[in-house]
């Protein structure tokens, strides 16, 4: 098993959950792609959802190296998003990728961002992470494991979503 298994565990759920609430609820995000001048119909972005649910999920599943590369592709294009989202400092409240939770684009999504194309890439040359293998390796049934990846999902939605805001309230404050 790899060490890098929990913190690709977790960016692959994370690109699951996300690709699940685009797929459900394109509007959000097909309004933050014409804001930035990109193909923006909801048709491609529940496509472009469904994608990321397939690859997140096969990823925890399989963990091959495929997986891992499709995985290190999707993060770096959000990372290219929201760099050059920035850079245009382009007026969009929110990327839709989680719901209807406020989530601009900030310096947070770019460490978080990179982080997680990095873990894939370097899961791509070390393929030993599908979730079901992890698992049997672990104690209790591996249910530690499992809370410790709900915990990290949990804790990126908190730092894409609520963190920003308070520390934009915070400066906002002085």
């Amino acid at each position: 098993m790899s060490p890098l298994a929990g913190p690709f565990a977790v960016a692959a759920a994370l690109l699951g959950l996300g690709g699940a609430s685009k797929a459900l609820d394109p509007a959000d995000t097909s309004r933050a792609l014409a804001v930035m001048g990109l193909p923006s119909r909801r048709a491609l972005v529940r496509f472009g959802g469904a994608a990321e649910l397939v690859i997140g999920v096969g990823a925890l599943v399989f963990g091959t190296r495929a997986y891992a590369i499709l995985v290190a592709a999707s993060y770096a294009a959000f990372l290219a998003f929201v760099v050059l989202a920035m850079v245009r400092r382009a007026p969009i409240s929110t990327c839709g990728c989680f719901g209807k939770a406020d989530t601009p684009p900030s310096a947070i999504h770019v460490v978080l961002n990179a982080l997680a194309a990095g873990v894939a890439v370097a899961v791509a040359l070390d393929p030993r992470v599908a979730l079901p293998d992890v698992l049997a390796d672990q104690p209790l049934l591996g249910i530690p494991f499992l809370l410790l990846l709900v915990t990290g999902v949990y804790l990126n939605f908190v730092a894409l979503t609520a963190l920003p805001r308070a520390l934009d309230a915070r400066a906002a404050r002085g």
